[in-house]
């Protein structure tokens, strides 16, 4: 019995085009400053766990990563083909320039951002590019931010979630916030490995990486701008999260219950009361999810009901998972017409400002 599965098309053949959401790269000078990291006595243990591995082993799956990882060009346009992928939307892999220091961090910043932009040119119809920036220096990752969408093509900015242990919901970084507000791109806050003061117990599990770690971190960051403010200060930025929002889309009950609570007994000063509503007004109005990582329909359409179908996005997570079966398992998904067009491709044509293909 023939058991081989038919090819997946590219093109539209099949009523929509495939644009992925969160795929990754590198470049070799990234490579070369976090294997150098690794080398030091004292070397972050989350660096260790992620990048260690990544970057340094040899087993067929590591190799195979850091190979794709590195790869702007025919390989990764021949991987695309054969999952039938028509657009990636291409953001520094984790954990970016976010463990750096200032001047080294806003160096490779630049330097990711023009690689990125030469292979956007090669391929316009096949890329689309998401800025780097330091924000070790808000400032000046403004400015990048600036020159990467104006100058260089970029339709959005991709930040590893903390810098160093810092957050987006602290003050001094919102000139970034501002920027991207301002050129009205969105922000994808990307996973990378805990910190230090966070990841300790994770990594005694076995659970600090993308099992669970990364997605605990990252919707903790998330949520944490939300209570903070962040919205009610820049009410028209964009944030997007991926794997099916980092789990927040279900727990929006309890979020907004618990929330209200704690706020209406002033429990913590830190926590004061939100000018738009619960927690679940800022997700439904100022977040986009994405399902990198989750090709999983029952959390797909549980996050297009309570969300929108307008706020969910296809992704693949290439290269860390990008099985040909998850796209074929998304292709067959019960929904409208309309609605699998939305999910795969409309979606991310109206976040990223992609019309009638990257190019544009």
């Amino acid at each position: 019995m023939n058991t081989q599965l038919p090819p997946l098309r590219t093109g539209g053949a099949q009523g929509y085009l495939r644009i992925a959401t969160e795929e990754a790269f590198a470049i070799p000078e990234m490579v070369e400053i976090y294997r150098g990291m690794l080398a030091e006595p004292d070397v972050d243990p989350g660096v260790q766990s992620l990048l260690g591995f990544y970057f340094t082993h040899e087993s067929e799956r590591a190799r195979w990563v850091r190979e794709r990882l590195l790869d702007l060009g025919e390989q990764r346009i021949a991987d695309m083909d054969e999952r039938g992928i028509d657009i990636q939307v291409l953001g520094l892999t984790s954990p970016g320039v976010q463990m750096l220091a200032a001047d080294r961090a806003t160096a490779l910043a630049e330097l990711a951002n023009d690689r990125l932009a030469q292979a956007c040119a090669r391929y316009p119809d096949r890329f689309v590019g998401l800025a780097s920036c330091a924000l070790q220096e808000p400032d000046k990752a403004a400015r990048e931010l600036e020159r990467a969408v104006t100058r260089l093509g970029m339709k959005g900015v991709i930040v590893n979630s903390h810098t160093l242990g810092e957050y987006l919901s602290d003050p001094k970084f919102w000139p970034v916030l501002e920027a991207a507000e301002a050129l009205d791109v969105p922000l994808y806050l990307h996973p990378q490995t805990p910190p230090k003061s966070m990841i300790g117990p994770m990594v005694e599990a076995g659970l600090d990486g993308a099992v669970f770690g990364f997605g605990v971190e990252t919707g903790f960051h998330a949520l944490r701008m939300i209570t903070a403010g962040v919205f009610d200060r820049f009410p028209r930025l964009k944030l997007v999260l991926g794997h099916m929002g980092e789990a927040l889309p279900f727990w929006l009950y309890r979020l907004d219950f618990m929330h209200g609570a704690q706020v209406r007994s002033g429990r913590y000063d830190v926590l004061k009361p939100l000018q738009r509503g619960p927690v679940s007004a800022y997700l439904r109005e100022n977040v986009w999810i994405t399902c990198s990582g989750m090709a999983w329909e029952p959390a797909i359409r549980f996050s297009q009901d309570v969300l929108g179908v307008d706020r969910v996005l296809y992704a693949m997570d290439y290269p860390y998972q990008c099985p040909a079966d998850e796209v074929r398992a998304l292709d067959a998904m019960g929904l409208a017409d309309d609605d699998k067009k939305r999910f795969f491709q409309t979606n991310a044509e109206n976040l990223f400002k992609i019309a009638g293909g990257a190019a544009a």
